[in-house]
């Protein structure tokens, strides 16, 4: 009998992959429909677009530079999709993309691979461990719009949604807090400081679940870790004046500061990737602060990207999806 064949498309942000591509990349984020909606949205997104994204790259080409003029998280996605189409394999007939949701390889070249390719079976697996509408919603609504006007929708798709409470990532997240845990000098308690990227306070109030996630997300893993040292929950990335969910991170490392914690450990709960809100927003403008408040040490916990746990997470997902078993 002839095995199905099944592509897995991998849905991440994308970033720009030169400095001339930020201020284009930011105009397709600020263009998103699922981001930038109000009356009259429809005349004015993408004149407004425009200017944000002008403005907004000045202030952001620094960071790429202090990172390598570019974002790694294609690099560091394809990665993941190479791990993630290997593990497949050996139980399925799978090829997997990779569909960016405001920079390349875009979801329309996605969706023309996967319709080349004659496929018979379809997962679209975005790669945020907690939905919320404006990441997953968005990139799933973008592969709905791209898809019907290539004629794909035909191919009907198994979709998952989140994967916070998946054992095996839950277990991943754990062995690299484990990992990063290791560079602190023991028996000496360090405070876990989750950190995850905010959203505006009337998303969540209007029903979104993505905070109520993260937080479940927060509980899984101290659970599962069981380590006994303090754990905070705060979120970054704040963009524009609007309320956003709080605290944010620098007012969390000024609270911990006065309270004289020495040692601070930022977990970014909700990245899977590292790129520039991870190795600039944390690893560069946070840790810079922590210095300047005197705290004594200051780490990191980088994104799982390839880790052989959260590879076999992602398979796992897959395979239940279509209920397959796993190899033997």
């Amino acid at each position: 009998m002839k095995r199905k064949r099944l592509a897995v498309v991998l849905f991440q942000l994308g970033g720009p992959d030169s400095l001339q591509a930020i201020e284009p990349f930011l105009f397709n984020l600020f263009s998103d429909p699922d981001i930038i909606d109000f009356p009259f949205a429809r005349l004015a997104r993408r004149p407004l677009a425009r200017l944000a994204a002008r403005s907004r790259a000045r202030k952001v080409q620094r960071h790429y530079t202090e990172i390598g003029g570019q974002s790694p998280i294609l690099e560091l996605t394809r990665a993941q999709a190479t791990a993630l189409e290997r593990e497949l394999r050996r139980s399925l007939d799978a090829s997997v993309f990779l569909a960016m949701r405001y920079w390349h390889p875009l979801t329309a070249e996605a969706v023309r691979e996967v319709q080349e390719g004659g496929f018979d079976e379809l997962v679209l697996l975005p790669l945020y461990p907690q939905y919320c509408r404006v990441t997953s919603g968005s990139s799933l609504n973008e592969w709905q719009r791209q898809a019907a006007r290539a004629g794909l929708n035909t191919l009907s798709a198994k979709v998952i949604r989140d994967f916070y409470q998946h054992p095996r990532y839950v277990d991943a997240v754990v062995e690299n807090i484990n990992s990063a845990l290791q560079r602190f000098p023991a028996p000496e308690p360090v405070t876990l400081v989750f950190t995850a990227h905010g959203i505006p306070r009337a998303l969540a109030e209007a029903g979104d679940p993505y905070r109520e996630q993260v937080e479940a997300t927060l509980t899984l893993v101290t659970g599962r870790g069981g380590w006994g040292h303090p754990s905070r929950l705060c979120y970054q990335s704040k963009v524009g004046p609007g309320h956003w969910l709080q605290p944010m991170l620098p007012e969390t490392l000024r609270e911990l500061a006065a309270a004289g914690a020495n040692n601070v450990l930022v977990i970014p709960i909700t990245f899977v990737t590292d790129h520039v809100e991870t190795l600039h927003e944390i690893d560069i403008d946070a840790r810079a602060q922590a210095a300047q408040l005197g705290i004594a040490r200051f780490e990191m916990m980088p994104a799982l990207n390839d880790s052989p746990l959260f590879i076999q997470a992602l398979a796992d997902l897959v395979r239940n999806s279509l209920g397959t078993e796993p190899p033997p």
